[in-house]
């Protein structure tokens, strides 16, 4: 589970990394992850001090640091 966790996490970063700042929902279509595996991927990499998250208005936005 961790190695998916960890591959999924890769397939967020380099998304953000093309794209740059995306709503969650946006994230999600463009990686066709699960919620749980995309949500867990975004975690992975928050843990890691390498996103930004904030909320505007109803909508959470992540974004590289």
């Amino acid at each position: 589970m961790v190695e998916k966790i960890g591959i999924n996490a890769g397939k967020v970063w380099t998304i953000l990394d093309e794209t740059g700042r995306m709503n969650v929902k946006d994230l999600k279509k463009t990686s066709k992850l699960t919620d749980k595996d995309l949500y867990a991927a975004i975690g992975w990499l928050a843990r890691e001090g390498k996103l930004s998250l904030v909320v505007e208005e109803k909508d959470l936005f992540v974004a590289l640091d």
